[in-house]
């Protein structure tokens, strides 16, 4: 273990793997400025004290997109070291519900079928939500449930 990851900071960020009716999932282009700049990412943001994970990702979602959407089942929680910060992604699937999305916070935005997720740069941490999507998706239909 590496003595120096306890003096990053830490983000707790709530983040939405948000499915429309025809199952595709919105992604956003992260600001060409900030950090990892030019990436595509599952929308989300940093938990504020005292609300709860899917209040944050409620509140993230309607101030980043515009958009109202409905929070699911919780799908993986990912720790991640970065070289200057330390992040806590918790990840629920949710439901697009009304309105347009509109990209407030980022460069662009996107929905996508699962299969195209990995024509798209992601940062790392991200990956292991689309292998936890890949593999819910694979059980669902070994199981007969799609």
């Amino acid at each position: 273990m590496n003595p120096n990851i306890s003096s990053l900071p830490h983000k707790i960020i709530g983040v939405a793997v948000i499915w429309n009716n025809k199952k595709q999932i919105l992604i956003d282009r992260r600001r060409q400025q900030g950090t990892m700049g030019g990436l595509w990412e599952f929308p989300g943001g940093k938990l504020e004290p005292g609300e709860t994970i899917e209040e944050c990702i409620k509140r993230e979602i309607a101030e980043e997109l515009a958009i109202e959407i409905e929070v699911g089942e919780h799908l993986i929680t990912i720790d991640h070291d970065y070289t200057d910060l330390r992040v806590t992604l918790t990840v629920h699937e949710c439901h697009h519900i009304k309105g347009i999305p509109q990209p407030l916070e980022c460069d662009e935005i996107r929905w996508v079928n699962l299969e195209q997720l990995e024509e798209f740069n992601f940062p790392a941490a991200n990956v292991q939500i689309i292998a936890a999507l890949q593999q819910k998706i694979k059980s669902s239909v070994e199981s007969g449930k799609v």
